[in-house]
């Protein structure tokens, strides 16, 4: 349940990837709070991203404390696996970063400046704060490196000593006992707490102000790297003049090897084509039936290309694959979907059975090399293969719809009352731009594509990859499409929608959305309805799932987000193969009474809850009298005395 937390033995790179990325700002400021200050802070800035960039493990996973041990605490407000693994990562580098180089010791990495982000031609600065901000600025300076990271941990996460002297241990400090007893000696202004001071601009090194560096200097080093490369091109043009082979100028690497079924592959005039109307008579429904649409689908050089960087891209080519997804080559003629320019883009889309592969090269007047995107799509139909992103920029994303969709609509889904704003289509199938949710900062709309033909109409929304996933509604087995569902399920969905960020760049194919049950709450409060929401993934592992709390309505669906209780990236629960869930929470009364609250699926015959607060109910629903911040033990039984444990 939601008050309870168990460490993972080990965190695997994923799932420190998942906690870099949602507390990258947090983590970068962490690590610019404890840098030493004589780096200056323009390096400093450059430093702590750097170091946060590079905190994830090396290898598949990492070990984090096993019971008995001492086990890192999590930051206040999450429970994000491996959160606590990442920043004592953070925290090693940059309590290093401050050791002074000497003769007899093998210099840190970190001792350097860093390789990258690198910003030429600018100094970037953290915002200025006021008078208080620079005054706590000058106290932390005097502070040596750990004395610095313990007040972090102390302020900035809200850890108990005990707790920051466990962190302060794994991250290499020798007496972290003295770095407690230095930290207290900081003082805060009046009127200001220390939490709002580290908050500030002043120490957020993702919000910066940029100012020129020596322009003087730099022409004269303009001048050299110019002389220079003109004599690498001389040289280069020269060493290249005999014989035949690879173009330096091209995205795609050097050939690896020259099988003929590899260089068959790689003939844009071998690429399958289907027939325009083959979905019509197929006994199949997905993207082997989509025909090849778009304006340059007979560039044969523009294929070449696009195959060639498919399958050996080379240095500058940005390449992204979703987890479970095969990045080699292909292993035979793939089959053409679109070849087409996309705002200043020109795109390409392959489908070889498995995977489906964008590539993309700018035009000639946008910078940036070109980019390779790779997903897994096996086992589509016709519900999952209604759309594929062509282009993506600003914010915005457009889509190629499937050639059975007879239209196409924008639904925001945080406003469930309001109808669907019909999004226009070129000849092609390729429709305007919309907002793209998953690259939104914060969570005011969440605009989702509606399908209609081929069926029923269908949801599908954004989640940072090329194959939008699918939004469902209602039981495992029996679960149908958002738009065809009742009024209830449109509001739920508008509580549930924001949810939807955890789940990005994860390979989903669909997210279901399951009210199991609704509970009548104490002292009068209302009823309150539990979701089950679970994303299924094309690869079949690594589904995720979130038990939610949605209390009574008090105002407007969207202004009312469901509480996530309890999550699970390895259970069963909520799917086809265990439709079945049980959940709780610690909740406040109006009455001011704490309680703890649990629910179960119809199919739970009873649950009870052991440890801070006892209590035991016939059925599938469990309200006992707690008090804050208690801890309990949650279980049930079926009917047949089947034990069941809580979703966590």
């Amino acid at each position: 349940m939601s008050t309870q937390e168990v460490a993972p033995a080990a965190v695997d790179v994923e799932q420190a990837e998942a906690a870099l990325v949602e507390h990258y700002p947090r983590l970068v400021r962490i690590a610019y709070l404890v840098l030493p200050p004589s780096l200056g802070r323009n390096r400093r800035v450059l430093t702590a991203h750097w170091i946060v960039q590079r905190s994830l493990p090396r290898g598949r996973a990492a070990r984090l404390p096993q019971a008995g041990e001492a086990r890192v605490p999590a930051p206040r407000g999450t429970a994000a696996p491996g959160y606590g693994y990442v920043r004592g990562r953070v925290l090693r580098q940059a309590l290093d970063a401050g050791l002074p180089l000497r003769r007899r010791a093998w210099p840190k990495r970190v001792q350097f400046p860093p390789l990258l982000p690198q910003v030429w031609g600018l100094r970037l600065f953290t915002r200025s704060g006021g008078a208080d901000e620079l005054a706590l600025d000058q106290r932390l300076s005097a502070l040596a490196g750990a004395a610095r990271a313990a007040y972090v941990l102390r302020t900035l996460e809200g850890l108990p000593d005990t707790a920051v002297r466990q962190v302060l241990t794994g991250a290499g400090v020798v007496d972290p006992h003295a770095a407690l007893a230095a930290a207290d000696g900081v003082r805060t202004p009046e009127g200001r707490t220390a939490v709002d001071l580290l908050d500030s601009p002043e120490f957020d090194p993702c919000s910066l102000q940029a100012r020129p560096t020596d322009l003087m200097r730099r022409r004269r080093h303009a001048k050299a790297a110019l002389a220079a490369a003109a004599a690498v091109l001389v040289c280069g043009t020269l060493l290249g003049l005999p014989g035949e082979g690879w173009a330096p100028a091209e995205a795609a690497a050097p050939l690896y090897a020259r099988h003929p079924a590899s260089e068959a592959a790689l003939d844009p005039a071998r690429l399958q084509r289907a027939a325009a109307v083959a979905w019509r008579s197929s006994s199949r429904t997905d993207f082997s039936v989509w025909p090849a649409r778009g304006a340059l689908t007979g560039d044969r050089a523009l294929l070449r290309r696009a195959l060639a960087v498919w399958a050996r891209p080379g240095a500058t080519v940005q390449v992204s694959a979703t987890p479970g997804t095969p990045p080699g080559p292909p292993m035979g003629a793939p089959q053409l979907l679109f070849a087409g320019e996309v705002d200043r883009a020109r795109v390409v889309l392959f489908h070889d059975g498995l995977r489906v592969v964008r590539y993309a090269e700018p035009d000639g007047g946008t910078t940036g090399g070109p980019a390779l995107d790779l997903a897994r799509t096996d086992s589509a139909d016709a519900a999952t293969a209604g759309a594929l992103l062509v282009g993506r920029g600003r914010g915005e994303v457009r889509y190629l719809t499937a050639p059975w969709v007879s239209a196409a609509s924008v639904r925001d889904l945080l406003d469930p009352e309001a109808e669907p704003r019909a999004l226009r289509r070129d000849a092609h199938g390729v429709t305007e731009a919309l907002p793209s949710p998953a690259e939104a900062r914060e969570c005011r709309s969440w605009h989702s594509l509606e399908l209609a033909g081929g069926g029923p109409r269908r949801l599908l929304t954004d989640l940072g990859e090329i194959v939008p996933a699918r939004l469902t509604w209602g039981p495992p087995l029996s679960a149908g499409d958002v738009p065809d569902a009742s009024e209830e399920a449109r509001a739920a969905w508008a509580r549930t929608a924001c949810l939807l960020s955890t789940m990005r760049s994860h390979g989903v194919r669909e997210v279901n959305a399951w009210p199991y049950t609704r509970q009548w709450l104490p002292d009068g409060n209302g009823r309150a309805a539990w979701l089950c929401t679970r994303a299924e993934t094309w690869r079949g592992t690594g589904g995720r799932v979130l038990a939610q709390f949605q209390p009574p309505l008090s105002g407007p669906p969207a202004a009312s987000p469901g509480v996530v209780v309890a999550r699970s990236e390895v259970s069963p629960a909520c799917g086809p193969r265990d439709p079945r869930v049980l959940a709780g929470v610690l909740w406040k009364s109006r009455t001011g009474q704490w309680y703890v609250l649990a629910a179960g699926s119809e199919d739970v015959a009873s649950v009870r809850t052991s440890g801070g607060a006892t209590g035991g109910a016939e059925g599938n629903h469990l309200a006992v009298p707690a008090s804050q911040g208690v801890r309990v033990e949650l279980d049930g039984r079926l009917a047949d005395g089947t034990w069941i444990p809580a979703l966590r």
